[in-house]
C-alpha cells in the first residue's frame, strides 16, 4: 500500500486500471504470521502449500478510491497503455487479477482471519501520515 500511495501523492490522482475490477487477494499480517505459526506448530510443512488470504479478491478500484479519498485526490481510471506511463514499474502487479481461495488452508489448519480487512485496515491515518527527517 505504501507504493501505491507514493504514487498517487506524486502523480496528484489515485488511479486503477479500466473498470478497477481486477482483485487482489489481502490478509492482515497479524492473521498471517498466526497462519504461519499454525503451520510450524501443527508441522504441516508435507501438507501444503497454504494460502494466506484472508479475502479472495479486493477489487482495486476499492484499494484507488480509499486512497484516494485520504489524500483528497481524484480517483481516476487509466487505461491499459495509460497505467505503464502512470504506475511505472509497478504497473504490472496494478493490473493482475487474482483471486485466491483460503479455504483448503482454512479447512486444513483450522485458521480463521480475526483482523480487519484490506479495505478497513488502509482507511487509518497511519497509512497516509507521511514521514519527515
Amino acid at each position: 500500500m505504501p507504493i501505491l500511495i507514493g504514487i498517487a501523492r506524486e502523480k496528484g490522482v489515485s488511479a486503477y486500471i479500466g473498470d478497477g475490477q481486477n482483485r487482489w487477494p489481502a490478509v492482515h499480517r497479524l492473521d498471517a504470521a498466526r497462519l504461519y505459526r499454525l503451520a510450524l506448530e501443527r508441522d504441516a510443512t508435507q501438507s501444503g502449500p497454504f494460502h494466506a488470504a484472508a479475502e479472495e479478491g479486493v477489487p482495486f478500484k476499492q484499494i484507488a478510491e480509499v486512497i484516494g479519498r485520504r489524500l483528497n485526490i481524484p480517483v481516476v481510471s487509466k487505461s491499459p497503455a495509460e497505467a505503464a506511463e502512470h504506475f511505472g514499474w509497478f504497473a504490472m502487479f496494478a493490473a493482475i487479477d487474482a483471486p485466491t481461495s483460503s479455504a483448503r488452508t482454512r479447512a486444513t489448519l483450522g485458521w480463521i482471519p480475526e483482523e480487519p480487512g484490506l479495505i478497513a485496515d488502509i482507511d487509518h491515518p497511519a497509512y497516509f501520515a507521511t514521514l519527515t527527517t
